[in-house]
């Protein structure tokens, strides 16, 4: 039996399955706030950083882990395991899977680097999809192929909680953020390719919501995946109270509350809502 480490960062959602499991391991994001750093979810919590948004100096950033972080993790692996498959966020959205994939011409164990081409939840089901067929006795290269193609059957659909913040982290242009702010437009963004795309721009919340439930109900009735994600940056309440609407409209579906983690947290805000799924996943 082929031994496999995996290795997953620091956005990712790791539930209670995942987050016991002896062969996963998490790196973490740096978030940088008035020029204190903070490693994401070790030093520093979604609802800690929140606070400290109120009260900065300077728009906040993050970065990717660097390369030495990720070679002194396989090279720790390495006495344990025969290979690595690492499951990172989106290269459109971070540098870390470039960070891998440099370390790994640095070490002598087998590192597959794997661009989810996502973040948060939908990438921890990626995640665990390939667990699971590395479990039945695929070898790495089916799992990959099976992976690259289950990851783009993926819809995300996210509500952005504060334009501001994210003007201030760079993701938006001031012309963007100041015409939403003066006209109360509220921006659907989907995540399509890995990178971010202004999918509709709906006058109100609620019509957006309204929106956001008529692509999943045209997904659900074209393809009849078996889970969706509601992701929400610090509100657990509010993601229950369209997960109560989401198991009203589609009972079939198990609905899952996933939280954004702090460095999704630093570009859109507290009160982000999003909803995920991935078309293939049956």
């Amino acid at each position: 039996m082929v031994r496999t480490a995996w290795v997953t960062d620091s956005t990712a959602y790791l539930d209670g399955e995942l987050a016991n499991h002896p062969d996963i391991y998490k790196i973490p994001l740096t978030i940088l706030l008035d020029d204190e750093e903070y490693a994401d979810g070790i030093d520093l919590s979604a609802e800690q950083l929140y606070k400290k948004l109120k009260e900065l100096k300077t728009p906040p950033k993050t970065s990717q882990p660097s390369i030495g972080a990720f070679q002194e993790l396989y090279e720790k692996l390495a006495k344990d395991y025969d290979q690595i498959v690492a499951v990172l966020i989106s290269s459109k959205l971070s540098g870390t899977v470039s960070s891998s994939e440099q370390a790994a011409k640095l070490v002598d164990i087998p590192v597959t680097t794997f661009d989810s081409q996502i973040l948060t939840y939908p990438m921890t089901a990626l995640l665990k999809k390939g667990i699971e067929l590395i479990e039945a006795g695929n070898s790495i290269e089916s799992v990959i192929d099976q992976l690259e193609a289950l990851k783009t059957t993926n819809e995300t659909y996210v509500l952005v909680g504060s334009l501001e913040q994210l003007h201030r982290s760079g993701r938006m242009s001031g012309l963007q953020f100041f015409l939403g702010s003066m006209l109360n437009v509220k921006p659907i963004i989907s995540i399509e390719n890995g990178g971010l795309n202004t999918k509709e721009k709906v006058r109100s919340e609620k019509k957006a919501k309204e929106r956001i439930l008529d692509y999943l109900r045209l997904s659900y009735e074209k393809h009849q995946f078996k889970e969706v994600y509601i992701l929400y940056g610090l509100h657990l309440e509010h993601a229950n109270e369209w997960k109560e609407e989401l198991n009203k409209q589609f009972p079939e579906l198990k609905v899952v509350c996933c939280p954004l983690g702090a460095v999704i947290g630093v570009h859109a805000g507290e009160n982000t809502l999003g909803i995920s799924w991935h078309n293939g996943l049956k």
